[in-house]
């Protein structure tokens, strides 16, 4: 089956996958090469270029001069369209609210080749909220026609349908969660449970205050504090600029010198940088998948997760942690619940990771993708 996925940023090659995006396009193209897809992953940038990857996946970078936001397709992109035109092929379009996803949608159609959108995240209605005077118009009259018009769309979790049914998108739905690659796993022998001294808790992940819910984690870590001696890291990367809100949140905190902000790491696996804390947090009011999850599973890690994260119910199926409604008084509760289990966190950390290690590794995904990929053509 031949699979186009196109993702504009992609690296065109040696690039560090930095980007949760970059991470997943890869992580998923390797898996679906790996069950015999033959798989080109299509990106924009300054020159041409053509790379055979070790994963066993083509990269073709085209040759742009328009800017980033563009409803301009490459032109070499749109000849190449029209060489593959003349054997089956399924596109992948990687985006939320991009005016490149939709040009190159038209393309597509215009070459008869049929696409799947992967949005990476719900169309939440928090989503909306954030610079309503462009999201809506821009939904009329792009968004909506750009899925319409797709064979289906491609969730991280089919629950997430909701929220697109409720917009009047009722096409077809394409499950595929974010996975790991098999470096990811640390072996269990590295692997130790503290039983006793401070509760060590973690956000990891982008630095936004609302919708990553870190308001409503602070709040409860307040509240936390008068009954358990715990402390909480936040770290991650500030990628939109709501970093200096998070600080002064902090700063205004009543538990502030018990709470630390640091900066990403990007040259370890992230399971590694969590199996030094005990509790990881996802407090999100909305959040598409939960990498941060999914690492504390691989990590044999305890999780507190909010129940709009598409990894819930691998999290309810392990029992590794506790799902909560991203409110302060359930974050409270969840975190005292887990910390009441502290004697069980070994055998329920390892239970998510025999969870996460069963059906999330890109192989896995890739193939259950590809299933449902075959089924659309047909």
């Amino acid at each position: 089956m031949n699979v186009l996925m196109y993702l504009k940023h992609f690296p065109a090659a040696g690039a560090p996958l930095r980007v949760s995006t970059n991470k997943a396009v890869h992580g998923l193209a390797a898996g679906l090469a790996a069950n015999g897809a033959d798989v080109t992953v299509l990106c924009e940038g300054t020159t041409d270029a053509c790379h055979t990857t070790e994963a066993g996946y083509t990269i073709r970078c085209f040759e742009t001069r328009a800017p980033y936001y563009t409803l301009r397709v490459a032109p070499g992109l749109r000849a190449f369209l029209g060489q593959v035109e003349r054997r089956p092929a399924l596109a992948v379009l990687n985006g939320i609210f991009h005016p490149s996803v939709y040009a190159l949608s038209r393309q597509l159609r215009r070459h008869g080749i049929p696409y799947v959108v992967a949005p990476h995240g719900p169309y939440h209605p928090l989503l909306f909220r954030k610079k309503p005077f462009l999201k809506w118009p821009y939904w009329y009259l792009l968004e909506r026609r750009l899925l319409k018009q797709a064979r289906a769309i491609q969730f991280l979790d089919a629950r997430q349908a909701l929220w697109s049914r409720q917009l009047g998108i009722e096409g077809g739905v394409v499950e595929t969660p974010n996975g790991f690659a098999a470096g990811e796993l640390i072996p269990e022998t590295e692997l130790e449970w503290r039983t006793r001294g401070p509760v060590r808790l973690l956000y990891w992940g982008r630095l936004d205050l609302h919708i990553k819910g870190l308001d409503l984690l602070i709040q409860a870590f307040e509240r936390l504090r008068c009954t358990v001696d715990a402390r909480l890291v936040l770290q991650g990367p500030d990628w939109f600029g709501d970093g200096a809100a998070v600080v002064s949140y902090v700063r205004q905190s009543r538990a502030a010198e018990h709470i630390e902000i640091r900066p990403p790491v990007f040259d370890q696996p992230a399971a590694r940088v969590l199996a030094d804390h005990d509790i990881v947090c996802t407090p999100s009011r909305f959040e598409g998948f939960g990498l941060a999850t999914l690492d504390a599973m691989l990590a044999a890690r305890v999780a507190l997760v909010t129940e709009s994260a598409g990894i819930t119910p691998y999290v309810v199926e392990s029992g590794c942690g506790a799902v909560v409604t991203p409110e302060v008084d359930a974050i409270h509760g969840g975190l005292l619940a887990l910390i009441q289990k502290r004697d069980e966190w070994r055998e329920l950390g390892l239970r998510g990771r025999a969870c996460a290690a069963e059906s999330l590794s890109w192989n896995a995904i890739a193939n259950r993708t590809l299933t449902q990929y075959r089924h659309l053509l047909n």
